[in-house]
């Protein structure tokens, strides 16, 4: 999954990066409102993580914005704002989740799969497609009873597949998503990854629709 994290301190903003990176998902991490808007207007993002106190603006305003356009992008916010009526005020402003700092990274790393759970339509931890069996929180796949050991990138796009099993992800949704790992995306890095993953997870599991992208499982 690809992230936008919204955070203007360096030291939190730092660790939640390479926290949130470790979990194989890729990270983009901007500190002003401005910049912010122009990720969201650019690219797709799976969940933002957002601070309220910008350098340039309220995040809230932001958040507010961002859902009159419509946008229903998930969002957690992280503050050090922990009034009750803080909270509020951001739930009702459209964010999914709200979080106080200083906050445990492995809380952060929950709260974040509960949300992109819940938009996948997947509520349990643990994702089953026919013999393929997903835990997302521990980042562990079996297949037919195997463990398979997957790369970040190869995660990025498992990710992406799974969120939508039997429907089709464009090749475009798989390059954005790879693209934040700090690669640049060559012509045919959509089709290293693919072929990887087929490889481990077996390779008539990925179908290809020839010019539009790829789907887990059969449509």
């Amino acid at each position: 999954m690809r992230i936008l994290l919204v955070e203007d301190d360096d030291m939190i903003g730092g660790a939640v990066r390479d926290h949130v990176a470790a979990m194989s998902h890729a990270v983009d991490w901007v500190k002003r409102l401005v910049d912010a808007d122009e990720a969201v207007g650019s690219t797709h993002y799976g969940l933002i993580l957002l601070d309220l106190q910008l350098p340039d603006g309220s995040g809230v305003e932001f958040l507010k914005k961002l859902r009159r356009k419509p946008d229903d992008t998930p969002v957690i916010i992280l503050t050090a704002r922990d009034q009750i009526s803080d909270r509020i005020e951001g739930l009702n402003s459209g964010a999914d989740d709200y979080l106080v700092k200083p906050f445990n990274l492995d809380e952060l790393s929950a709260r974040l799969m509960a949300v992109a759970r819940r938009y996948g339509g997947s509520p349990q931890p643990t994702i089953k497609i026919g013999e393929i069996e997903i835990d997302q929180p521990q980042r562990r796949l079996t297949v037919e009873g195997r463990n398979i050991l997957l790369t970040g990138r190869e995660w990025a796009v498992l990710d992406l597949l799974v969120a939508r099993p039997g429907a089709i992800v464009s090749k475009h949704q798989i390059e954005e998503a790879l693209y934040a790992f700090g690669s640049e995306i060559e012509s045919n890095t959509v089709e290293v990854y693919v072929s990887r993953l087929r490889k481990k997870i077996g390779k008539d599991r990925i179908q290809t629709s020839r010019g539009v992208g790829y789907c887990l499982g059969s449509r």
